[in-house]
């Protein structure tokens, strides 16, 4: 058991290093490329933060342990919105610019709504055609994100130009990416095999596992990522970049991981995505009404969390 403990902080460590690798190469290769700046905020950077999620739920379903790999996502996203948010707000206000995140919030909430309408029409398992219709959303919602972006993208000017001049050759930010991507695969690995290890020896459901020690490991980057931000007063791209992962989790990864073996669905999964459907609403709330996220809001959304977390362990 302990062994399998030491593994399983490892395999944290390889997701997080790998997931950080990653994101810096690909922002680099972009802006050789000149992919507007907007394009890789939205998309590299998200995605990027979610790769261990990615690794973890893909090998899981892999693997055949669908109820980890849709815990993983779940409480990844719980924990990204509640937790997270809730931090970054307790430690500076976050004053938010409605016009710039209302269409991507709403989003958020109709991926985990149509997660939970598939959950309670599949019964046991949502099949492989749910999950295909996850990817089909995911994809409009990618074209018509890129093509906005595009009709917004600005001529390039001198100093930009000088700033990709400076970034590291073509062929070593390639072989960052390869190297990154090796990590979260080995950190995936280590971390799946661990958790089930002793999910099992201890008599703990996958599902609670998978809402609670995975989730808040692979959702490191993000906490990092927002909480940097937050402290440079960069409050949209906090908020952004959970928006923007959340999406990237429900509608790609168990996608992705739906369509190599039908999603499991422990009973407990559907109460998980209503309360994400609740605690998503509730934000949104706070951020129309004020136009900001206050501190005891925020304390009010790491509470919630904490109780959630210690409904999801003690019902086991």
């Amino acid at each position: 058991m302990i062994i399998q403990c030491v593994l399983l902080i490892l395999g944290f460590a390889l997701l997080i290093k790998g997931a950080d690798v990653f994101v810096n190469a690909s922002v680099g290769i972009a802006e050789k490329l000149k992919v507007p700046k907007v394009i890789i905020g939205l998309t590299i950077v998200a995605i990027g933060t979610s790769a261990p999620e990615a690794m973890i739920s893909i090998t899981a379903s892999i693997r055949g342990a669908n109820a980890l790999a849709i815990g993983n996502v779940v409480g990844s996203n719980i924990f990204n919105l509640m937790c997270i948010i809730g931090i970054c707000s307790m430690i500076k206000v976050m004053n938010v610019k409605v016009s710039d995140i209302s269409k991507d919030f709403f989003i958020s909430i109709f991926a985990a709504m149509l997660l939970l309408v598939l959950k309670i029409l599949g019964g046991d398992f949502i099949p492989r055609i749910g999950s295909l219709l996850l990817l089909i959303v995911f994809a409009c919602y990618m074209f018509f994100l890129i093509r906005k972006a595009m009709k917004a993208k600005d001529s390039e000017s001198a100093e930009e130009n000088e700033s990709i001049k400076k970034i590291r050759p073509m062929p070593i930010l390639a072989f960052f990416a390869v190297i990154g991507c090796v990590l979260i695969v080995a950190g995936g690995h280590f971390t799946v095999e661990s958790a089930t290890y002793i999910a099992l020896n201890m008599g703990i459901s996958k599902r609670v596992i998978g809402l609670t020690i995975v989730a808040i490991g692979t959702s490191l980057p993000e906490l990092i990522t927002s909480l940097v931000a937050c402290k440079k007063g960069e409050n949209e791209f906090a908020l952004g970049n959970i928006i923007g992962s959340n999406i990237f989790n429900i509608l790609f990864i168990l996608g992705v991981a739906g369509i190599i073996s039908p999603l499991e669905i422990e009973s407990g999964l559907v109460f998980d995505t209503i309360f994400l459907v609740a605690g998503s609403t509730l934000v949104l709330i706070f951020v129309y009404t004020r136009k900001r996220i206050a501190r005891q809001e925020g304390v009010i959304m790491a509470l919630l969390y904490f109780s959630y977390m210690m409904f999801a362990i003690f019902s086991i």
